[in-house]
């Protein structure tokens, strides 16, 4: 059986995925759903696809199995709900909002959808996850080999203007702690296996016109002791994109988009960790292979909503030191 997906959006990321699409067999991007009719039309014609519109309902009476949402990140929620309400399975890029009742509503929709005898799949883009550096790591602490003492992570970018990771004007803007730190907080929590018990947070200046803070600093620790440093920035002037220092019991390591590396700077091959060096075509392929099994996949929505809740405490010790 084929899977049918419906791509909402069509910017930056969803590129990403109907990239990785193509190497997985059995699915199909039959439609896409976007904000402007012209742009919507010829993303749709450059890859052939049969089906655009600007109306996510008229989408989603297409002949559709499966929703990934790459949209602005404050509709997220809004179509994820009414992507589960019309019974397809949903793939949200993260986050899966930016608030944590909104977080809440996403998972009780889907399980008030399973109450309804329509089990549907639900789950969030985390890409790191997948990202066969991380899934390196992941492995060694699953195996009992590591232990992560601390975790110390850079997310730097150099966007003082509303541009998307395309160089295109954003209809929307970008947010430091619920997009960028998203990443690293939900990772924290799936490598040591515990979840944040205590967490603060550090904002600079916020931008006079994004109207966003454009530094960022946060400290987390798990109840067994293991602590993360994430640095985040809005005004680095390169080298640019996330790196992450694993302090283990057992050794460091150092990820470097899908690079991994020891403490003496010695590359580890990772080629052979999965079927692809693609961290979103992996995630994508745990998508649809959940849908097939029918079961629940890694990065459901229910796994990473403790990330979120850790993004909502951070909210508020940010909004107390203003």
């Amino acid at each position: 059986m084929t899977i049918k997906v419906l791509m909402v959006g069509h910017g930056a990321f969803a590129e990403k995925h109907m990239d990785g699409i193509k190497n997985i067999p059995g699915v199909e991007v039959v439609s896409i759903c976007g904000r402007r009719e012209d742009a919507t039309r010829a993303a749709a014609e450059k890859r052939g696809i049969p089906h655009h519109a600007t109306d996510l309902g008229e989408c989603l009476r297409q002949d559709v199995d499966a929703v990934i949402i790459t949209s602005a990140t404050q509709v997220h929620a809004q179509q994820t709900l009414q992507c589960l309400e019309a019974g397809k399975h949903v793939q949200v890029e993260i986050p899966m909002a930016d608030s944590i009742s909104d977080s809440r509503a996403i998972l009780a929709k889907q399980q008030e959808m399973a109450g309804r005898g329509k089990p549907l799949v639900a789950m969030a883009g985390h890409t790191r996850r997948f990202n066969p550096s991380h899934q390196w790591i992941h492995r060694k602490i699953k195996a009992g080999e590591l232990k992560v003492l601390q975790m110390d992570v850079q997310t730097y970018f150099f966007r003082r203007t509303n541009l998307n990771a395309a160089g295109g004007v954003r209809s929307w803007t970008d947010h430091l702690l619920w997009h960028h730190a998203c990443h690293t907080v939900d990772l924290f929590s799936y490598q040591t296996g515990e979840q944040v018990k205590h967490c603060y947070a550090l904002e600079g200046p916020h931008h006079p016109q994004l109207q966003i803070a454009m530094d960022m600093s946060i400290g987390m620790k798990t109840a067994g002791g293991a602590v993360c440093t994430l640095s985040l920035s809005f005004n680095n002037d390169g080298p640019l994109g996330t790196y992450f220092r694993y302090i283990c019991d057992n050794g460091t390591y150092l990820c470097r988009y899908d690079d991994l590396f020891n403490g003496k700077n010695e590359q580890i091959d990772v080629s052979k960790v999965d079927v692809s060096m693609n961290g979103i075509e992996l995630q994508d392929r745990e998508f649809f292979a959940a849908i097939r099994e029918g079961r629940e996949p890694n990065a459901s929505i229910a796994q990473c909503l403790p990330a979120m809740e850790t993004l909502d405490r951070l909210e508020q010790c940010l909004n107390q030191t203003k």
